[in-house]
């Protein structure tokens, strides 16, 4: 089974539109969303949710009021300032600062702080005009998204094998955290979406290095390319010795935006970029 995952140094370069015409071109892969901050690849494809799951992660205190002596044991010893005095003299504990370390715990005196999973969110298995999709969406201030990306990436992978399909296309998150480091690992190969931009240089230069760490294959588009050529070059020059294939170009096309506006992908309009994408995909290895 082969793995392609499109990331890029920082947001708002293209990936997701790329990742969208790629669903589109690959005739039947599994599609996955590892961006859970953000999902945006169900925007352009317009999934309907066939199974939604809830997502646990990590642990939460939670103070019983009728257990509760008010002794203060637990304010003195939370170094994350997360409980607070409540009505009556009883403590609480807020749930946005609570790290889940169990302090409270383990040394309250009257046994009257629960420690239960807390929830983070949800994740979904869909069916797509392209494909199956498998994304999720991460709760409001919930934490462990690179735990929720590899469960993404691991459903995408088994929906796969019990399909008999063996190509797995995912959008990833931007930036090199743990989120995109969760989506690479194991990935059969990498293309990045960068841009002619000083920044896009510095960014290209930190996730070309986290994909050969972990030896991943990579592959660099240059998305509007044609705003600064001479900084396209310089881009492709740093991408060569990094160690990683340039496989194309992408020009500033103002019907991307359209297409998004439709809920389409780029290569099922009349875009002329659309040219360049598919270009991209037959130059790719996959």
């Amino acid at each position: 089974m082969k793995e392609l995952i499109v990331i890029s140094g920082k947001g708002g370069t293209g990936k997701t539109s790329v990742t969208a015409s790629f669903a589109v071109l690959a005739g039947g892969a599994v599609l996955c969303d590892c961006d859970v901050d953000a999902s945006d690849l169900p925007l352009v494809l317009a999934p309907e949710i066939r199974e939604d799951h809830d997502f646990y992660s990590g642990r939460e205190a939670r103070i019983e009021a009728d257990l509760c002596t008010s002794c203060g044991v637990c304010a003195d010893l939370c170094r994350f300032d997360a409980v607070r005095m409540g009505q009556g003299g009883v403590f609480t504990i807020d749930p946005l600062s609570c790290e889940g370390c169990g302090v409270c715990v383990r040394f309250c005196p009257a046994a009257a702080v629960t420690f239960t999973e807390r929830y983070c969110g949800k994740w979904f298995v869909s069916e797509t005009r392209c494909g199956p999709l498998v994304h999720a969406r991460l709760g409001i201030g919930a934490e462990n998204s690179g735990k929720l990306v590899s469960l993404v990436r691991r459903e995408a992978r088994r929906l796969a094998g019990e399909r008999g399909i063996d190509r797995v296309v995912c959008d990833g998150p931007p930036g090199i955290g743990c989120p995109v480091i969760a989506s690479l690992t194991g990935a059969t190969a990498a293309l990045v979406v960068t841009e002619p931009t000083v920044s896009g240089v510095h960014d290209l230069d930190r996730v070309l290095a986290l994909t050969a760490h972990f030896r991943i294959p990579a592959y660099v588009a240059v998305n509007k390319w044609d705003l600064n050529p001479g900084m396209t070059e310089a881009v492709e020059e740093e991408a060569v010795k990094a160690g990683a294939i340039v496989l194309g170009r992408i020009r500033y096309d103002g019907g991307v935006t359209r297409a998004q506006l439709a809920r389409k992908a780029v290569v099922e309009t009349d875009a002329p970029c659309a040219e360049d994408i598919l270009k991209l995909w037959e130059n790719l290895d996959f």
